[in-house]
């Protein structure tokens, strides 16, 4: 399955979490998303979304000045 590209670069907090929680409720279970974001705030505010939301964090990492989240949309 592909992962669904957010390109959100260039978004400040709080926008990038606004946009990934309404992709989030638009995904159908088990989707994944490709959440990309350079606002340095997003390493905190992404999660803390998913702990709210309980889908998955499956990865994070720092691609240059890019934070990439891959997240998977919980069952259910």
């Amino acid at each position: 399955m592909t992962d669904r590209i957010l390109d959100l670069r260039g978004l400040k907090c709080p926008l990038p979490a606004l946009r990934t929680r309404k992709a989030l409720r638009e995904a159908a279970p088990g989707a994944r998303l490709r959440v990309e974001c350079t606002d340095p705030l997003s390493s905190i505010d992404i999660p803390n979304l998913l702990r709210e939301t309980g889908d998955a964090l499956e990865a994070s990492a720092r691609e240059g000045d890019v934070l990439v989240f891959r997240i998977v949309k919980a069952a259910g």
